[in-house]
């Protein structure tokens, strides 16, 4: 399970996990309850490029919005699984040497 602590909106964290790409589980703590819930449920199934391309950018207050920061916490998780896999890559070619 990834967390990410919410900036600029009503919820505080959010709370999801990626299997193969696709996110099995969304979970947002405290905010607009109903629509977190829905996109919650929306997101749950889907690839999470599409979910960042679709939810980057939007706003609701503070120069950002929940839906925006979900495609954060996503582009952010992406990073850090990318920054992970080039230290294995990068720990198995000088294991080789």
């Amino acid at each position: 399970m990834y967390s990410y602590k919410m900036k600029g909106t009503c919820s505080r964290k959010l709370k999801f996990e990626i299997i193969d790409d696709v996110i099995v589980s969304c979970a947002f703590e405290s905010g607009c309850t109903g629509n977190l819930e829905g996109i919650s449920q929306l997101v749950i199934g889907q690839p999470i490029d599409r979910v960042i391309g679709l939810l980057k950018g939007i706003q609701c207050r503070n120069g950002t919005s929940c839906p925006d920061q979900l495609a954060r916490a996503l582009i952010k998780y992406k990073n850090e699984r990318a920054a992970e896999n080039n230290t294995v890559e990068a720990d198995g070619a000088h294991a080789a040497e």
